[in-house]
């Protein structure tokens, strides 16, 4: 915009010109200051994931179908129900019926 002879003033800022030498540098102190705080933001969050985990905490939503509900539909896999089947029965979706499926070949 200042190539075009656009002045900006930030009334906020006292009314600086911030295409004057002093605009450009306070918005550039003004920017850094504030990746700065995301960034912080960013650490604070992952150590507080990583302490909750440490404490023992579960994250994420809760398991659509309890431990013996998966033990029934291994068996019921086994025993050559259909995924579609199975979702239908336990009211779920084909993909929770898949990652329990892939959970177990996994272990």
């Amino acid at each position: 915009m200042a190539e075009l002879g656009v002045r900006v003033h930030c009334l906020a800022l006292g009314g600086v010109d911030l295409t004057s030498a002093a605009g450009r540098m306070t918005m550039g102190v003004i920017n850094h200051v504030a990746q700065c705080e995301r960034d912080l933001l960013i650490e604070r969050t992952h150590a507080g994931l990583a302490r909750a985990k440490a404490d023992g905490s579960v994250l994420g939503r809760p398991a659509t179908l309890g431990n013996e509900e998966q033990q029934a539909v291994l068996a019921a896999l086994g025993a050559g129900d259909s995924v579609s089947e199975l979702a239908r029965h336990y009211g779920t979706s084909r993909q929770t019926i898949m990652l329990i499926r892939d959970a177990k070949a996994a272990a």
